[in-house]
């Protein structure tokens, strides 16, 4: 069977790819036919740059790279941009591969327990017509583009095999952050991840015609972090800007960051519609209904726990409070087991960030994570609840100030995970202080308040801080003070106050 040739009218290809697959991705991939690719926006995002030099790198530093990050926010344009750009600098159509799984309904018909490779072995001896390494050694690798590769099994040990046989550059995205981890054993030494996420304000300045707004630091690393001249300068970073912050931080504020949101033209009511059916549900129905062994989920109960990590988004409510509410609103006995578990798969889905107590001397603290949802416009679409986080709009709608601190808290929270530095969260216990933020900078640690008000309080509203920086244990030189407007109040020495939207100005 594996060994069988035929054409496209015929039944079988190598590795028993039934026909119909194989017209599919020939549709997928319509360069080959010098035919044009779906109409693109000029607009790129911030890792398109990044993303380019990876694959074109001589000798390449991975030969997989690996683009994660939730539904909906832009990686296969992302993956369209690259080939726009292969093709225009001279790139033969045909050393270039696309599949995107998760739209292939012929794929279910495929028998085979190694798919990836079957199609690249087709794809070898059908379009490219020549041995992959043969052309490497010509200067011209092949570059293989595969979306949503994390629904296949042994998606990780394919690759592998693939890459240490042949000299080929990949491009694989994925929308599970846990199917993405569990290959990384297995891809050791051969991929670099890239996450992305809902846009950044820098991006949202440039979408929206506003202007360029350039963030703060565009590199890896997180040792500056722990200084505090750092973050005096991001906040003065951010009054430099101030002009074209507040533009994009109120357009981020009214309709978040997912691209589909920052549509001026389409009214609210379209976005939200669209960002449950094409977000929310999607990966409620399509990426999370199926487990492992095909095992079918409880749609409504994911639906449910979705609602409650909205609804408690930037605190961390116990396990046994939300038992008890799914248990009143399903008329269910729904153990906290399964509670955690399905919060667990709401994380791996990039929909939640569910940030977990900090661990201090290796000792992990007692406490419950900290649920961060995604965006707060899936927030506002799948509740039905607007709320504002731009200063003048709040003062507009007074009595969601309280609301709008913990919206804040969700977004800094999965902001800080989306960029990779490390976080978690400090609960209180004993003499020991709250800490809504702990992030790991280098060898040390930085406590972070979001104080999300009118009004800061010097004393009251650094206690926090300042008890996490009075322990040597604790290796923090700086505390971050994090407030809805930019304030000139004197503060504790070690301490530094900038507006969440300064924040965000990071990266």
């Amino acid at each position: 069977m594996t060994n069988q040739r035929t054409n496209i009218q015929g039944e079988l290809f190598p590795g028993g790819l039934p026909a119909q697959f194989v017209s599919d991705i020939d549709q997928q991939n319509p360069w080959w036919r010098n035919k044009p690719l779906p109409p693109l926006p000029e607009f790129r995002r911030w890792p398109f740059e990044g993303l380019l030099k990876r694959i074109k790198r001589e000798p390449p530093l991975a030969r997989i790279t690996v683009l994660r990050g939730p539904r909906q926010i832009g990686k296969t344009t992302l993956q369209y941009q690259l080939i726009e750009r292969l093709l225009s600098e001279g790139v033969a159509p045909r050393r270039i591969l696309r599949v995107q799984f998760d739209e292939l309904p012929s794929f279910r018909s495929v028998k085979n327990d190694e798919p990836i490779l079957r199609i690249v072995e087709w794809y070898s001896a059908h379009v490219l017509k020549d041995d992959l390494n043969a052309t490497a050694r010509r200067k011209e690798p092949s570059y293989l583009f595969f979306d949503e590769v994390q629904n296949l099994a042994h998606w990780a040990i394919q690759l592998k095999a693939l890459v240490d046989r042949t000299d080929v550059r990949c491009v694989v995205t994925g929308s599970s952050a846990l199917r993405i981890e569990q290959g990384r054993d297995s891809l050791a030494g051969r991929i670099e991840t890239l996450e992305v996420g809902p846009f950044r304000l820098s991006e949202i300045a440039l979408v929206r015609g506003f202007g360029t707004l350039k963030p703060f630091e565009a590199v890896n690393g997180f040792g500056k972090w722990s200084q505090a001249r750092f973050w005096r300068e991001l906040r003065e970073h951010g009054r430099d800007n101030r002009r074209l912050l507040d533009l994009a931080f109120a357009a981020f504020s009214e309709r978040g960051g997912y691209p589909l949101a920052q549509r001026p033209d389409v009214i609210w009511e379209d976005v939200a519609q669209q960002l449950n059916e094409t977000v929310v549900k999607r990966v409620i129905q399509h990426d999370l209904r199926v487990g492992e062994r095909g095992r079918r989920r409880d749609e409504q109960l994911l639906e449910e726990m979705f609602r409650m990590s909205a609804r408690y988004c930037g605190q961390a409510p116990h396990v046994t409070t939300l038992a008890k509410e799914v248990q009143q609103s399903l008329a269910a006995n729904i153990g906290v087991q399964r509670i955690r578990k399905y919060l667990e798969f709401l994380d791996s889905a990039l929909l939640i960030r569910a940030i977990q107590p900090v661990e201090i001397r290796l000792k992990k603290r007692k406490g419950s994570a900290k649920l961060c949802i995604s965006d707060h416009a899936l927030r506002a679409a799948w509740l039905d609840e607007v709320v504002p986080l731009d200063s003048k709009q709040l003062d507009a709608s007074p009595e969601q100030a309280d609301l709008a601190g913990r919206i804040a808290e969700s977004v800094a929270g999965y902001f800080f995970s989306s960029i990779g530095v490390g976080v978690g969260h400090l609960p209180a216990r004993g003499d020991v202080e709250e800490v809504d933020f702990v992030l790991t900078a280098g060898d040390h640690r930085v406590p972070v308040e979001i104080k999300f008000q009118r009004r800061i309080d010097p004393v009251r509203d650094t206690r926090g801080l300042r008890n996490f920086l009075s322990k040597k244990v604790n290796r923090a030189r700086v505390g971050v003070l994090v407030t809805r407007d930019d304030t000139t109040i004197d503060l504790p020495d070690g301490i530094v106050a900038l507006p969440l939207k300064s924040l965000l100005l990071v990266r």
